[in-house]
């Protein structure tokens, strides 16, 4: 095979040790050289030393858990980094060591089989950071706020039923005045707010339940725990704004005009894919990369039923979030194909689908900085209309008939 890089090398990372294989092609002929290191900041400093010292200007490691991060911050720079999958460098059968790894990752890097994985640059890695542990904070938050409705039910206080949101502003009043146990059903009811006052009545025989202290001490430690996720979240939400850079703050401006796409999921959506679009060819690569299309099963000439990949399961779940909300948005293309979807697919492939074309519109929109705008709830109906018509046209005329049409006034 043709050797691409003279002087490379494999890394097999781990938790406590490196073993890094440098990789020579010279005169015709290949010497390697295989040595172990520990994951220590000094022993990473030694290890870039040694493969500048051997002249390396390409290494290539697997993405293993986190483990490969601090060996790519302290190398990052110095050499050409790849990263690449494991599944795609996977050994042959009977053959695994961590130096035959290190030495076949190496050998691969040379004659140039291995795809990189995408890595972006420090600041949006470190944006990354900040939305993911965000968005670990919001699921926490949904956690205890149905642990909260749980203790509820179990003293039969059926707040849940007449109130939408039961950490609301009324209900959360209600909440500490059970938790207090010095209020009457009535007196509670009376907290409410808005349009929840017009349910007054319902309200008093919700809130008439059998609360002991066992439910006043659960209570008082989940809105605890509540009050404490939500000014994390807060304190996340002011340093996302800050370390947001310009033409990343311009990409979520661009990425809140698409229906079902708030600011929050912006900023989510940015931080994975970035705002230089130019290292996705197309939209159809984004999608792919991301796992928000169905995969390839092909076997004798007949395309199976294929899964959605794995892809980025942050950017994943992100889009699927957004893509219920754009299906309960009005007049809309995205609402409309969902229910068009839906009816056919089922509602999970619906939402699935449309995440793919709020996706494949960012692409759009971040590459050529234009504002979104919406095809119209009707456009299925006009595409499919013309479909049908001239489908109905090319029936006819194999039958031996010259079709003209003309609109009815």
């Amino acid at each position: 095979m043709e050797t691409i890089y003279e002087h490379c090398a494999g890394l097999d990372v781990h938790k406590d040790s490196v073993v890094a294989c440098v990789r020579h092609w010279q005169n015709g002929r290949v010497k390697e050289e295989t040595r172990s290191f520990g994951t220590s900041t000094r022993a990473l400093l030694a290890l870039g030393d040694w493969l500048a010292g051997e002249q390396v200007t390409h290494v290539a490691m697997e993405s293993t858990g986190v483990y490969w991060k601090p060996v790519w911050n302290l190398l990052e720079g110095r050499f050409e980094l790849l990263l690449v999958n494991a599944a795609h460098v996977k050994q042959v059968p009977g053959r695994k060591t961590d130096m035959k790894d290190c030495q076949w990752i190496a050998q691969l890097l040379q004659h140039g089989l291995l795809r990189p994985s995408f890595v972006p640059d420090r600041p949006q890695r470190d944006l990354r950071d900040l939305t993911r542990q965000r968005s670990q904070l919001i699921a926490e938050r949904a956690r205890v706020s149905n642990r909260i409705q749980k203790i509820l039910e179990d003293a039969n206080i059926k707040l849940g039923s007449v109130a939408s949101d039961v950490l609301g502003v009324s209900g959360r009043e209600m909440i500490q005045a059970l938790i207090a146990g010095e209020v009457s059903p009535e007196a509670m009811a009376q907290m409410a707010r808005r349009r929840l006052r017009n349910k007054i009545p319902q309200l008093t025989e919700a809130l008439s339940g059998k609360v002991n202290d066992h439910h006043r001490f659960m209570l008082r430690m989940l809105m605890e725990q509540v009050n404490w996720l939500e000014k994390q979240i807060e304190q996340f939400d002011q340093r996302i704004e800050a370390v947001i850079r310009p033409f990343e703050k311009r990409a979520m401006e661009l990425l809140d005009t698409i229906p079902g796409i708030n600011t929050r999921a912006a900023q989510s959506i940015v931080a994975e894919i970035g705002a230089d679009m130019n290292r996705f060819p197309t939209a159809g690569h984004l999608a792919v990369w991301s796992g928000m299309c169905p995969g390839n099963h092909q076997s004798a000439g007949k395309r199976k039923r294929g899964k959605t990949t794995e892809g980025n399961r942050w950017l994943k779940g992100t889009l699927t979030q957004c893509a219920w909300a754009a299906s309960r948005t009005k007049n809309t293309y995205l609402s409309r194909q969902y229910r068009h979807l839906a009816a056919r697919r089922g509602k999970k492939r619906a939402a699935i689908a449309v995440g793919h074309s709020q996706l494949v519109a960012a692409w759009h929109l971040i590459k050529n900085g234009e504002v979104y705008e919406d095809l119209g709830a009707n456009h299925l109906d006009k595409v499919q209309g013309e479909r049908q018509i001239k489908h109905l046209v090319r029936r006819l005329e194999r039958l031996g008939f010259q079709v003209e049409l003309k609109a009815a006034a």
